[in-house]
């Protein structure tokens, strides 16, 4: 007997086919090509979506033109981003560049207010030095100019 209720008279039941009949959507292209090597590109696909951008940022870095492209099914796919990878390792060569100088040009400001410093630093301390030696030259008992004049008298009277 049959299990099936709805056709009683039937003993073979037809079951879908194991293929895949889905169109891949979910997939996406990543073509590489260098100026050193135009006519061999390199043509990398994944499904995964960051998968797709870390190798076309690798491949960018590189110093490859990279076109990421996105599967829409039967073969056919959308530009989904380009990406310039001699461009941008000129712009991050010019970026860094730009940071040395500014590094360098801070250093030297840096140098030149440190010399600053020690100069003022400097006439301080000669100016610490030369009100020393004047309030110790002010607080000593003036010399005897002429030792063999002595004072007859001191103010007064008798």
């Amino acid at each position: 007997m049959n299990r099936n209720s709805k056709h009683p008279g039937r003993t073979h039941r037809r079951k879908a086919s194991a293929t895949d009949r889905t169109h891949n959507r979910s997939g996406y292209r990543i073509t590489g090509s260098w100026d050193q090597r135009p006519d061999r590109p390199a043509i990398r696909s994944t499904p995964d979506r960051k998968a797709a951008r870390r190798i076309a940022r690798q491949m960018a870095e590189e110093g490859a033109f990279v076109i990421v492209e996105e599967h829409l099914g039967h073969s056919a796919f959308r530009t989904l981003y380009e990406l310039d990878g001699p461009a941008l390792l000129a712009e991050r060569a010019a970026a860094e560049q730009a940071a040395a100088e500014a590094a360098e040009r801070a250093r030297a400001f840096e140098l030149h207010q440190a010399a600053a410093a020690e100069a003022v630093r400097l006439e301080r301390d000669r100016r610490d030095r030369d009100a020393a030696r004047y309030a110790r030259a002010l607080m000593a008992a003036p010399p005897n100019t002429r030792p063999d004049r002595r004072a007859r008298h001191t103010a007064g009277g008798r």
